[in-house]
């Protein structure tokens, strides 16, 4: 898939593949929510507007109030790719959030993927 078509995607599309990912690995669609937070500096209430409004990527991504700073910290591999070196900077923000969910799945303490 092109990154064009994802930049397009529904983030309400996507969203529910995030959630199955993590409970069915015996997480809470909560903790989902809370890296999201975490990383875009959404509340709940405006996180559950995006989801509603159906926003794309790139809107979900270009409206969060605050991109966490500390978002700098995530490194590894998402698809192959390291994320500390990818230069798009929309894809590299979506691959953040992926790599949370990734720990989230993965059974890793909320503290170290917030990284606190």
């Amino acid at each position: 898939m092109n990154e064009e078509k994802v930049y397009q995607m529904s983030f309400a599309r996507v969203y529910p593949l995030l959630v199955n990912k993590v409970v069915k690995k015996g997480r809470m669609q909560s903790e989902v929510d809370e890296v999201i937070r975490w990383l875009t500096g959404y509340d709940q209430v405006t996180l559950e507007k995006q989801l509603s409004d159906e926003v794309s990527y790139t809107t979900f991504f270009a409206q969060a109030p605050l991109l966490n700073p500390n978002r700098m910290l995530i490194t590894g591999t998402v698809c192959g790719i390291r994320i500390e070196n990818m230069e798009d900077t929309l894809m590299r923000e979506i691959r953040f959030l992926d790599k949370l969910v990734d720990e989230l799945a993965k059974g890793k303490a909320m503290e170290k993927i917030l990284r606190t």
